[in-house]
């Protein structure tokens, strides 16, 4: 019986960890893949993760709700990404060069405006727990996963829906696959692809909104790791 319980904690500690760890990568990766599905690139979307990181635990502290926090944090991220649509849409504009400007300014603003909110505490997101069925106490803990999670889950299958059965989806696949097409048939290139590299952006910031407010659930200045810059490349 203890053989079982202990690989029974191995177990729920390794997926509890998983999803938690993994989080982050889900949103940022949704995000540029709606942008690349556009035909637009988006380097600058570990600058998003950090920027949206700060702004994120900022909202929560100032107003004491973390969902507040979740929305200042991809409200954050969308601007970001939205001003690196709108210079990519400008003439030979390289949207790599862009991507990295881009990921300087989200971090190094981050940093600038964050260093007031290195020491202070933030409310947290609420955990769901998947544990209960377990009388292990290390079992319950592992198994507390971010309450935004669900909502990437059923974002991610919304998507592979969307880009299939709806016409905005559709659309934006064609912006991607055949600008001529597309201004063809009578719609802005240029406009799909800011609308959906900004709609990236607030899905990443999410993202960051799951570093600072539930794990590891404070602001410093090394929260990301690079993870932006990971999640771009398993997109590509």
């Amino acid at each position: 019986r203890m053989n079982v319980e202990a690989w029974l904690s191995l177990f729920a500690a390794v997926l509890g960890g998983a999803l938690r760890v993994g989080a982050p990568f889900l949103f940022v990766s949704l995000g540029e893949c709606l942008t690349e599905k556009s035909g637009r690139v988006n380097l600058g979307l570990e600058g998003v993760l950090v920027l949206s990181a700060m702004a994120a635990f900022g909202g929560a502290y100032l107003t004491g709700s973390p969902w507040m926090g979740v929305l200042v944090g991809a409200g954050c991220g969308a601007l970001l990404a939205l001003l690196h649509g709108l210079l990519c849409s400008l003439p030979r504009v390289n949207d790599i060069a862009t991507g990295i400007a881009l990921m300087m300014l989200g971090m190094g603003l981050a940093f600038y405006l964050g260093k007031p909110l290195i020491q202070p505490q933030a409310p947290q997101l609420p955990a769901i727990e998947l544990g209960n069925w377990s009388s292990l106490p290390a079992v319950r803990a592992a198994l507390q996963i971010n309450a935004l999670l669900p909502i990437g889950l059923l974002l991610a299958v919304a998507m592979a829906w969307g880009f299939t059965r709806t016409r905005a989806g559709l659309l934006v696949r064609m912006a991607g696959d055949s600008a001529q097409a597309t201004r063809a048939l009578g719609y802005s290139v240029a406009g799909i692809r800011v609308a959906a590299t900004a709609a990236g952006g607030f899905i990443a910031g999410l993202g960051g909104a799951c570093l600072s407010l539930f794990y590891p659930g404070s602001w410093n200045e090394g929260i990301s790791s690079g993870q932006g810059l990971i999640a771009v490349a398993l997109v590509i």
